[in-house]
């Protein structure tokens, strides 16, 4: 039996690692952990319709490294959609804000692998913007 709170986990450390890459200047060995939590298959459809895979995945944040003083997200609503041996199905909210006064607020569902050594990484990710 699988336990959702690993994979809940996840979603907020990753955050946590995100926060903190958009936030700060942070070396390349704090982006290549970052990006080691995403499968070399991954795939997004960002609030907004795009398609992106890992290596545009890693672009936007080699680019956005540092750029967001004061960047915050705020995690709820999260629930396991679907828990099995080779991973899950997982969605939750997103709150972001930053020192600019810039907000969003999205619904999000990612897809996690688990591979035979326990790790888990984003294999999909989904997002929607909210209305305020």
């Amino acid at each position: 039996m699988n336990d959702d709170s690993e994979y809940f986990e996840e979603v907020i450390q990753a955050h946590e690692a995100i926060e903190r890459w958009f936030a700060l200047e942070e070396d390349d060995a704090a982006l290549e952990r970052l990006l080691n939590r995403f499968s070399a298959e991954f795939s997004m459809v960002s609030p907004l319709g795009r398609v992106l895979n890992f290596e545009a995945l890693s672009a936007l944040f080699r680019m956005a490294g540092g750029k967001k003083p004061g960047f915050r997200i705020e995690l709820s609503e999260l629930r396991a959609i679907a828990l099995h041996e080779r991973g899950a199905t997982v969605s939750y909210r997103e709150q972001q804000t930053d020192a600019s006064g810039s907000y969003t607020d999205r619904r999000s569902t990612v897809v996690f692998e688990k591979h035979s050594s326990g790790r888990v990484i984003w294999r999909h990710l989904q997002e929607t913007f909210c209305q305020r």
